[in-house]
């Protein structure tokens, strides 16, 4: 198989996935048992995506600057800081690492 075909029958697969959702009755959703893991799968992937950014490069795990400006971020988010301040106190956390380093 080559790229393109792998990609075509994702597509599809996604797709047949996504119309699967859409006939399964609302009542089934409503419940609180889906609602409860559809929302923690959302926050599952979200915790991952951000661990995926944090510490990779490539398939390479990286341990750099990074990871103490999350540290930072999700401290100051945990105090409801606003999060413009939030992003700046990341970036300069970082961009302080790398200047020391």
């Amino acid at each position: 198989m080559n790229t393109w075909q792998v990609i075509i029958l994702a597509s599809i697969a996604v797709f047949a996935l996504k119309l699967v959702g859409y006939l399964v009755p609302p009542s089934v959703l409503q419940r609180p048992r889906p609602a409860r893991i559809a929302n923690l799968t959302t926050v599952a992937l979200l915790a991952a995506l951000i661990v995926v950014q944090t510490l990779g490069a490539g398939s390479h795990i990286v341990i750099d600057a990074r990871i103490p400006a999350v540290v930072v971020a999700a401290g100051l988010l945990a105090l409801r800081v606003p999060f413009i301040l939030v992003v700046i106190a990341a970036a300069a956390t970082a961009a302080l690492i790398r200047l020391l380093t």
